[in-house]
């Protein structure tokens, strides 16, 4: 599990779903069965945008996403927007150069 915490902080939350997936396929399918017929293309397109959302997806659905476990999902994806949106802010800041 160290090596696991180890992977997330240093190569970021793409590179740690990848290898989970690789390494736990049947928790992945477990997560996205009830996706329909093509159910792993959802964690492609989780991975690629929304990261943060797809991991915490994955700790919280074996037994069924209900009640609060909607707000950790929520979260992350608030991370997520936040991730992308972050970078937006330094050009309204006065003497940043922007290098």
């Amino acid at each position: 599990m160290c090596c696991a915490f180890l992977t997330l902080f240093l190569l970021g939350p793409r590179v740690f779903n990848a290898f989970w997936w690789i390494f736990r396929p049947l928790r992945w399918q477990a997560a996205f069965a009830n996706w329909g017929g093509l159910w792993w293309i959802w964690p492609i397109l989780g991975i690629v945008f929304v990261p943060w959302t797809t991991l915490m997806f994955i700790i919280v659905s074996p037994g069924g996403v209900f009640g609060w476990e909607w707000m950790w999902v929520g979260l992350m994806f608030v991370f997520d927007v936040l991730s992308y949106t972050s970078g937006a802010a330094r050009q309204r800041i006065p003497g940043y150069q922007g290098y």
